[in-house]
């Protein structure tokens, strides 16, 4: 655990005990503080009683006796109206902020040579492989690494703070709009396409929280410029004198690193040198993991490590669950495990890793459903429509041929049977498109039911895509 200075002998609200919530009251009381902690929900209030902690009803609360509110990310700070504690706290002028901002605050409490550094992602897509990536290569060189955030561990739960530690945290647009202090060392915006923007209030609010991870001069960003969100951010902080490295995968002339031919070369002087031949990246396929692979490349090489050190850990890399994740195989036929792919631009990065798929997608849809797919229908074998998105999915593929599985099971089996029928190596892709919440909790368990399926089909697993 990471404990939070600067509250010593304050009340601090909390609100919204789940993982984040729960480990920023621990981590508070850890520095000092005194946590009084609220959630909408009996389990919350339950499980912080059980801590001991002091649960109080933050709406009858003296908010005028608060340090600071540290808000879940789960609950509303702008749109599509602020959270009811937001209002209180705003009116009493008590500052709002999020575990992101607690982290941050705690290693600037440290004495500046002393402080470990942070390698912070964030992005629409591609930001929990490339965190896990990142901390691979990381480890692989040999330092001592603590992998969290958005993904895995909260942030606070992490080892305290050392010399020699590197952070490398995933970071969510709702983290993003409730730091004010947050300078990692080096910072990656790996894309943007709309999503979530019930939350910022439309696209511009979205790519401003987004861009929030670039907030302090000390920090070098690593922005991938593929979209014209990207280019925006990446082209204002170049007009406000920051350096920053663009990233392409599709030939942009700006960029540091490219792709030709599978070898990811680096630019080095006038010139771009051949410095990582992906094609021998088993967890690497196709080119969004090729701009994850630069990515986790230029942040090693700017924390110190070899160049050698750092392509063989992108070589060993065995791939991240749920994303691109090679489960099982039955004959010639390989069952590829996409569960987080939870919007169609995700989905997107695995459609276009295949030359043909029996693809299963469904659940809740996101806005715009699958349209903006239409070029990549070609490549779909069979698709098998699953949850509540399955008829405008179906009226979406037309003349594409697909059937409506319904469940993730029947979707499975009847996926499977038709790839081994139709003989050769096939590929059946589960990728959904869709939130998970009409069926399953989470994409988590979603994939994992996935993989349950396969097996029971009799494949063998693998461990490696």
């Amino acid at each position: 655990m990471i404990p939070v200075p600067g509250f010593e002998g304050r009340r601090v609200a909390v609100f919204g005990l789940g993982r984040s919530g729960i480990t920023a009251a621990r981590a508070l009381q850890a520095g000092g503080a005194i946590p009084i902690l609220w959630d909408d929900g009996e389990a919350g209030r339950a499980l912080a009683k059980g801590e001991g902690f002091t649960v109080e009803d933050l709406a009858a609360a003296d908010w005028s006796d608060f340090a600071a509110l540290v808000l879940s990310p789960g609950a509303p700070l702008t749109h599509p109206r602020p959270h009811w504690t937001v209002d209180l706290a705003r009116a009493a002028g008590v500052p709002v902020v999020g575990d992101i901002e607690l982290f941050a605050r705690a290693l600037a409490a440290q004495p500046k040579d002393q402080r470990p550094r942070v390698v912070a992602i964030t992005g629409t897509n591609g930001k929990s492989t490339t965190t896990a990536l990142i901390g691979w290569v990381l480890k692989s060189a040999g330092l001592t690494v603590h992998v969290g955030g958005n993904i895995g561990v909260g942030v606070l739960a992490l080892p305290e703070p050392t010399p020699d530690a590197v952070y490398v945290i995933e970071v969510s647009s709702y983290q993003l709009d409730l730091t004010t202090a947050f300078a990692p060392d080096v910072a990656i915006l790996t894309n943007i396409s709309p999503d979530h923007l019930d939350r910022h209030g439309g696209m511009e609010g979205y790519v401003a929280a987004k861009a929030r991870i670039f907030q302090s001069p000390d920090t070098f960003p690593l922005i991938g410029v593929d979209e014209p969100e990207g280019r925006f951010i990446w082209e204002n902080l170049i007009d406000n004198g920051r350096v920053a490295a663009p990233i392409s995968m599709l030939g942009n002339a700006d960029s540091t690193v490219r792709l030709i031919a599978g070898q990811l070369a680096v630019e080095d002087g006038d010139v771009f040198r051949d410095v990582v031949d992906l094609t021998q990246a088993k967890s690497l396929t196709g080119r969004h993991n090729a701009q994850n692979a630069a990515f986790a490349l230029l942040a090693a090489l700017n924390l110190g490590i070899s160049e050698r050190a750092a392509v063989a850990g992108l070589l060993s890399f065995p791939g991240l669950a749920h994303r691109m994740e090679a489960v099982g195989r039955l004959g010639s036929v390989r069952f590829i495990n996409d569960s987080k792919a939870t919007n169609a631009d995700a989905a997107r990065q695995a459609l276009a890793s295949y030359p043909s798929v029996f693809w299963i997608a469904g659940g809740v849809p996101k806005a715009g459903g699958i349209a903006d797919l239409a070029d990549l229908f070609p490549r779909i074998a069979k698709a098998y429509l699953i949850g509540d998105a399955a008829p405008a999915f179906a009226a979406t593929l037309a003349d594409t041929p697909h059937v409506i599985a319904r469940t993730l099971d029947a979707a499975v089996a009847a996926a499977a049977a038709d790839a081994a029928s139709a003989g050769g190596e096939q590929i059946v892709l589960l990728s959904p498109a869709c939130a998970s919440f009409d069926q399953f909790k989470d994409f988590e368990a979603r994939g994992e039911a996935f993989r349950a399926a396969v097996l029971a089909l009799g494949a063998v697993s693998e461990t490696a895509s």
